[in-house]
């Protein structure tokens, strides 16, 4: 397995469970209090950094266990990179348009921030998801 393909598989494990997280304890808000009002910041900000330590984490072990392998990148790993960022980033253009249209409703700003972590999230997933299809199945550019 290249490295390339380590580093989506970890960006795939690791977004997942940062969210799943992030929702566990935004959703276990005490009972009576609307989902608006559930205290978020702190639990955003924690889970991002958490995600972004652990991911930099299991890198470097990748890298570590792999020294060989680490720095080598070839024309397809690059193209299959470049494939991925692409599609992930149609993601990030729905939320940033998610949150605007929500400010400009005068939507809560619990929901806005969600609307654009969403987002972020579901970029990761898609965009590491497509190289991760692209190294299994093969990858064709146009």
């Amino acid at each position: 397995m290249a490295v390339e393909e380590k580093r989506a598989w970890i960006m795939v494990l690791v977004t997942i469970a940062s969210y799943a997280v992030y929702l566990v304890v935004v959703l276990g808000r005490p009972a009576g209090v609307p989902l608006a009002q559930a205290p978020y910041v702190s639990a955003l900000l924690w889970t991002v950094g958490a995600a972004i330590v652990a991911s930099i984490a299991l890198n470097i072990t990748v890298a570590l266990l792999s020294p060989g392998e680490a720095d080598t990148k070839d024309q397809r790993d690059r193209e299959i990179h470049r494939f991925g960022e692409y599609i992930g980033q149609s993601f990030l253009v729905i939320g940033g348009v998610a949150g605007l249209v929500l400010a400009m409703a005068g939507a809560d700003r619990f929901w806005i921030a969600n609307a654009i972590y969403l987002a972020f999230v579901l970029s990761a997933l898609l965009g590491s998801t497509a190289k991760i299809a692209a190294y299994r199945l093969g990858f064709h550019p146009w």
